[in-house]
């Protein structure tokens, strides 16, 4: 996973370390959280999701909306 970090571009390690931090975020927490713009926030969660590190669930009472979370590996 280290390595794989050091890969990621600063933002999206921003997005990852604030995600580790909050255990659960929606979108606009994080992008309150990180002061990243929209866009960037949305590319680094599709690379964390496509790296296996976060997951992504919809909120079942409105599902416009989006929880990300830490990936926990068993």
């Amino acid at each position: 996973m280290e390595q794989e970090l050091k890969m990621l571009t600063p933002s999206t390690r921003l997005v990852f370390m604030m995600l580790r931090q909050m255990k659960v975020a929606r979108l606009c927490q994080i992008i309150e959280s990180t002061g990243l713009s929209r866009r960037s926030v949305l590319y680094s969660v599709k690379k964390l999701n496509s790296l296996g590190l976060i997951e992504i669930s919809i909120c079942l009472s409105d599902t416009r909306q989006r929880f990300y979370c830490i990936k926990i590996n068993e």
